[in-house]
């Protein structure tokens, strides 16, 4: 059987044939699979969605309740049965919280869709989980040799350290506000920091709600805009663009961090004014890229959202089968979050 017999691509984005189904639509569909929730892969205005609940909640909680016109939370594992013979399953990702795989199973073929997925542990989300299959569809965000992740913990020890020498100055962080802002206020705790961590406006809801699903955060403490002034030594989570703007400048002395991927590019680091680059990803750089493809123990392998053309002649030196899917509608989240700024509803005010 060819792949193409189980998956194609249309205009909305990448389709399960038999089933009519669409995997993370670009644009409203009738019925849609998605990986996790953000925004680029997460849309509102489908007709029936089917995803993990806590990507579910976090749909509902970004977009409002009527999201959808339906939805059915998907356990990890549990097997969903869709039109034309086709088995569907969820797994973990290992991204962000209720981040998740789909595995297709259809006459015999096993095809899997990553989603955006990172290898590296994550005290925030379920470790990613390898799938054996025949096809496997995969990011390459980090799709160049050039990205080794060095680990989260050596990261957020340097942030540890400064934080330690600078006791006059405060620290703020710019991160992505689903998934990574969360991870590092984790990573902090586990590295030892015990202070209150403090959070831009636009943090509040989502964080509010990862301690809620039982994330272990500790205490987390919205800025509070006239005492800005007395948080020398304290470690603030913002917006990356929240970093360019007068917000930032009530801090006393404060450093600019930015925990991100893309800090291992200096002139991103520079571009982002970051005096403390801290390469910290939610996206499987290219040596894991290479390990999870080959872990699947995939004969055929597509490439979406990314590097595709770097990965996909990786694939061909390795003796597989790939090619570039060239989907639209789709990005790395956090490096458009890096160019705007945050949406005015979440935005505290100056």
């Amino acid at each position: 059987m060819r792949p193409e017999d189980l998956l194609c691509r249309t205009a909305q984005g990448l389709c399960v044939r038999p089933s009519g189904v669409h995997i993370d639509p670009t644009r409203p569909v009738e019925r849609a699979l998605i990986t996790h929730g953000h925004s680029d892969h997460a849309r509102a205005g489908h007709g029936a969605v089917m995803a993990t609940p806590e990507t579910l909640r976090i749909m509902a909680l970004r977009y409002g309740e009527d999201f959808a016109r339906s939805v059915q939370p998907v356990e990890y594992g549990e097997i969903v049965k869709l039109k034309g013979g086709v088995q569907a399953s969820f797994h973990p990702a290992g991204h962000v919280l209720g981040s998740a795989q789909i595995l297709l199973e259809w006459k015999g073929f096993r095809a899997v869709i990553s989603g955006d997925y990172k290898r590296e542990r994550d005290p925030t989300c379920a470790p990613f989980t390898v799938i054996p299959c025949d096809l496997f569809i995969t990011e390459a965000t980090f799709g160049l040799p050039v990205f080794r992740h060095p680990p989260a913990r050596d990261e957020i020890a340097k942030l540890v350290d400064s934080a330690e020498l600078f006791p006059e100055r405060a620290h703020l962080v710019g991160a992505y506000s689903l998934g990574k802002a969360q991870r590092l206020m984790a990573l902090l705790r586990e590295a030892g920091w015990q202070r209150p961590i403090y959070m831009h406006g636009a943090m509040v809801r989502i964080s509010e709600f990862y301690k809620a699903e039982g994330v272990p955060l500790g205490d987390i403490r919205p800025v509070v805009l006239d005492e800005r002034k007395k948080l020398g030594g304290e470690i603030v989570i913002c917006p990356p663009s929240a970093l360019q703007e007068l917000w930032s400048r009530k801090f006393p002395d404060p450093v600019s961090a930015m925990a991100s991927g893309w800090m291992r590019v200096r002139a991103r680091a520079r571009q982002n004014g970051a005096e403390l680059p801290l390469v910290i990803s939610d996206h499987a750089d290219w040596d894991d890229l290479g390990r999870t493809i080959l872990d699947t123990g995939a004969q055929e392998i597509w490439v979406t959202h990314g590097a595709e053309e770097a990965l996909v002649h990786w694939c061909e030196t390795q003796g597989l089968k790939a090619k570039p899917l060239h989907l639209l509608g789709y990005g790395d989240e956090e490096a458009e979050e890096l160019a705007k700024p945050p949406e005015p509803s979440e935005a505290a005010p100056i």
